[in-house]
Protein backbone atom coordinates (compact mmCIF):
# COMPACT_ATOMS: atom_id res chain seq x y z
CA UNK A 1 0.00 0.00 0.00
CA UNK A 2 1.32 3.36 -0.80
CA UNK A 3 2.16 5.74 2.06
CA UNK A 4 -0.50 8.30 1.10
CA UNK A 5 -3.28 5.74 1.33
CA UNK A 6 -1.93 4.43 4.64
CA UNK A 7 -1.87 7.97 6.07
CA UNK A 8 -5.40 8.63 4.82
CA UNK A 9 -6.71 5.43 6.46
CA UNK A 10 -4.86 6.25 9.69
CA UNK A 11 -6.32 9.77 9.67
CA UNK A 12 -9.84 8.38 9.18
CA UNK A 13 -9.38 5.88 11.97
CA UNK A 14 -8.06 8.51 14.38
CA UNK A 15 -10.74 11.08 13.50
CA UNK A 16 -13.65 8.62 13.71
CA UNK A 17 -13.95 8.69 17.52
CA UNK A 18 -13.55 12.48 17.55
CA UNK A 19 -16.30 12.91 14.98
CA UNK A 20 -18.52 10.51 16.93
CA UNK A 21 -17.87 12.35 20.17
CA UNK A 22 -18.62 15.69 18.54
CA UNK A 23 -21.97 14.44 17.33
CA UNK A 24 -22.91 13.00 20.73
CA UNK A 25 -25.24 15.17 22.83
CA UNK A 26 -23.26 16.08 25.94
CA UNK A 27 -26.18 17.94 27.44
CA UNK A 28 -28.31 14.94 28.21
CA UNK A 29 -31.18 15.59 30.56
CA UNK A 30 -30.55 14.44 34.07
CA UNK A 31 -32.93 11.78 35.20
CA UNK A 32 -35.92 13.36 36.87
CA UNK A 33 -36.40 12.93 40.58
CA UNK A 34 -38.69 10.06 41.35
CA UNK A 35 -42.31 11.15 41.45
CA UNK A 36 -43.76 11.49 44.90
CA UNK A 37 -45.60 8.41 45.98
CA UNK A 38 -49.33 8.60 45.46
CA UNK A 39 -51.18 9.61 48.62
CA UNK A 40 -53.40 6.64 49.49
CA UNK A 41 -54.75 7.34 52.96
CA UNK A 42 -58.27 8.03 54.26
CA UNK A 43 -57.12 11.13 56.13
CA UNK A 44 -57.18 14.22 53.89
CA UNK A 45 -53.83 15.57 52.73
CA UNK A 46 -53.82 19.28 53.57
CA UNK A 47 -52.37 22.02 51.40
CA UNK A 48 -50.82 25.18 52.79
CA UNK A 49 -54.05 27.22 52.85
CA UNK A 50 -55.97 24.47 54.64
CA UNK A 51 -53.22 24.00 57.22
CA UNK A 52 -52.84 27.77 57.75
CA UNK A 53 -56.58 27.94 58.60
CA UNK A 54 -56.06 25.32 61.30
CA UNK A 55 -52.93 27.07 62.59
CA UNK A 56 -55.02 30.21 63.14
CA UNK A 57 -56.67 28.44 66.11
CA UNK A 58 -53.71 26.88 67.95
CA UNK A 59 -55.71 26.26 71.14
CA UNK A 60 -57.82 23.72 69.23
CA UNK A 61 -54.95 21.96 67.45
CA UNK A 62 -52.29 19.37 68.19
CA UNK A 63 -49.58 18.88 65.59
CA UNK A 64 -47.79 15.54 65.68
CA UNK A 65 -44.57 15.41 63.67
CA UNK A 66 -43.71 11.78 62.88
CA UNK A 67 -40.28 12.47 61.35
CA UNK A 68 -36.92 11.53 62.82
CA UNK A 69 -35.04 14.25 64.76
CA UNK A 70 -32.39 14.52 62.01
CA UNK A 71 -35.13 15.29 59.47
CA UNK A 72 -36.54 18.01 61.70
CA UNK A 73 -33.17 19.72 62.05
CA UNK A 74 -32.28 19.33 58.36
CA UNK A 75 -35.59 20.43 56.85
CA UNK A 76 -37.36 22.42 59.57
CA UNK A 77 -40.79 22.12 61.05
CA UNK A 78 -43.54 23.99 62.79
CA UNK A 79 -43.03 26.05 65.96
CA UNK A 80 -45.07 23.84 68.32
CA UNK A 81 -45.62 20.10 67.90
CA UNK A 82 -45.40 16.72 69.56
CA UNK A 83 -42.47 14.78 68.16
CA UNK A 84 -43.46 11.13 67.97
CA UNK A 85 -41.71 9.05 65.33
CA UNK A 86 -44.02 7.07 63.08
CA UNK A 87 -42.89 3.74 64.55
CA UNK A 88 -43.79 4.93 68.08
CA UNK A 89 -47.31 6.31 67.48
CA UNK A 90 -49.16 3.29 68.81
CA UNK A 91 -46.96 3.16 71.95
CA UNK A 92 -47.59 6.88 72.60
CA UNK A 93 -51.40 7.04 72.42
CA UNK A 94 -51.66 7.93 76.13
CA UNK A 95 -49.69 11.16 75.57
CA UNK A 96 -51.87 12.47 72.75
CA UNK A 97 -54.81 14.70 73.74
CA UNK A 98 -58.21 13.46 72.57
CA UNK A 99 -59.97 16.82 72.99
CA UNK A 100 -58.13 18.60 70.16
CA UNK A 101 -58.04 18.34 66.40
CA UNK A 102 -54.91 16.54 65.23
CA UNK A 103 -52.74 17.15 62.18
CA UNK A 104 -49.86 14.79 61.49
CA UNK A 105 -46.69 15.94 59.71
CA UNK A 106 -43.97 14.22 57.69
CA UNK A 107 -41.85 15.40 54.75
CA UNK A 108 -44.38 14.71 51.97
CA UNK A 109 -47.36 13.48 54.06
CA UNK A 110 -46.82 9.75 53.39
CA UNK A 111 -45.88 8.72 56.91
CA UNK A 112 -48.19 11.43 58.24
CA UNK A 113 -51.13 9.90 56.37
CA UNK A 114 -50.40 6.44 57.75
CA UNK A 115 -50.06 7.80 61.31
CA UNK A 116 -53.25 9.86 60.92
CA UNK A 117 -55.23 6.84 59.76
CA UNK A 118 -53.95 4.85 62.74
CA UNK A 119 -54.90 7.64 65.16
CA UNK A 120 -58.36 7.99 63.60
CA UNK A 121 -58.91 4.25 63.99
CA UNK A 122 -58.12 4.67 67.72
CA UNK A 123 -60.77 7.36 68.17
CA UNK A 124 -58.70 10.53 67.82
CA UNK A 125 -60.13 13.57 66.02
CA UNK A 126 -57.73 13.69 63.08
CA UNK A 127 -58.39 16.49 60.60
CA UNK A 128 -55.52 15.99 58.18
CA UNK A 129 -51.95 15.19 57.26
CA UNK A 130 -49.44 17.64 55.84
CA UNK A 131 -46.02 17.40 54.23
CA UNK A 132 -43.62 19.96 55.69
CA UNK A 133 -41.67 20.14 52.43
CA UNK A 134 -44.90 20.47 50.42
CA UNK A 135 -45.97 23.28 52.76
CA UNK A 136 -42.67 25.08 52.19
CA UNK A 137 -42.88 24.55 48.40
CA UNK A 138 -46.30 26.24 48.51
CA UNK A 139 -44.77 29.33 50.15
CA UNK A 140 -45.15 28.42 53.82
CA UNK A 141 -42.36 29.14 56.30
CA UNK A 142 -40.83 26.40 58.40
CA UNK A 143 -39.01 26.98 61.67
CA UNK A 144 -35.41 25.84 61.41
CA UNK A 145 -33.98 24.09 64.43
CA UNK A 146 -30.30 24.61 65.03
CA UNK A 147 -28.78 21.86 67.16
CA UNK A 148 -26.49 23.06 69.94
CA UNK A 149 -22.75 22.83 69.45
CA UNK A 150 -21.19 19.80 71.17
CA UNK A 151 -19.56 20.57 74.50
CA UNK A 152 -15.77 20.44 74.44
Amino acid sequence: MNKTIQLAILALLLNGPVAFAASHDHHEKKPEAPAAAEYKYKTPKLNRAQFDQLLAKPEQLTIIDVRRPDELTAKGGFPVYLSIQASEIENSLGFIPKDRSIVTVSNHAGRAGAAADLLASKGFKVVGAVGAQNYEEEGGKLAKIVPPEPKK
